[in-house]
């Protein structure tokens, strides 16, 4: 009987914070007009949104650079130039792309390495709006002291307040939820431990920044 207690009211602490972590994710869009940092970076995902947001932030002066991590291997800087808005000259002259991250902790990886090379001290982070609070972990776990300001680009599907209602939807905000939990332990135990992160990724090469 107790083990079921327990198991009961574990159930439901994990159930509130799920509710708990939608509500903060639906919160962060529409995004503030963030103040001015060192630099931009983007986390490339399943739409163009991220990189585009990123670009426009570049255009309105919000940073010097912008860094697009986690572009495929495939893809040439001119045919990523293409596919966003903006001037050829600002692409050309300030946008960096990483072709070494995977996943989001190779993306922290990444941009803490990029940071570090550059001397930036603050970042504006762009990424989709469920992605955010887990990116911004795995970022501060990489590159603590640096300043992180989100700028959530949404996902329409999660604008319904009842989310929880569709299949879909349901299973991407859970499934986000529980990687946010993995990683929020990962850390508080590496913090405990005083286990130093994991090594960065090597900073984007000068020829991945040339033109195709």
């Amino acid at each position: 009987m107790r083990l079921l207690s327990v198991v009961f009211i574990a159930g439901l602490i994990w159930l509130v914070g799920l509710f708990a972590f939608a509500h903060r994710v639906r919160e962060l869009t529409p995004a503030e007009d963030p103040a001015r940092a060192d630099a931009i970076v983007a986390l490339t995902g399943p739409s163009s949104e991220r990189v585009n947001a990123a670009i426009r932030l570049l255009e309105q002066g919000k940073g010097e650079r912008v860094l697009i991590s986690g572009v495929n291997r495939e893809v040439r800087r001119r045919e990523l130039r293409e596919l966003t808005p903006g001037s050829s000259r600002l692409f050309n002259c300030c946008v960096d792309l990483g072709f070494e991250a995977e996943d989001t902790v190779g993306n922290a990886q990444e941009i803490a390495a990029w940071a570090r090379s550059k001397g930036y001290r603050s970042l504006i982070v762009v990424t989709s709006d469920y992605h955010m609070p887990r990116s911004l972990v795995e970022i501060r776990g990489q590159a603590p002291g640096v300043k992180l300001t989100p700028y959530a680009v949404s996902t329409p599907s999660l604008d319904n307040a009842r989310w929880w209602r569709a299949a879909v939807t349901a299973r991407r905000m859970t499934l986000e939820y529980m990687k946010y939990l993995a990683v929020l332990g990962r850390e508080g135990v590496r913090r405990l431990t005083r286990e130093p992160p994991a090594a960065a990724t090597p900073v984007p090469a000068a020829e991945e920044k040339a033109p195709a």
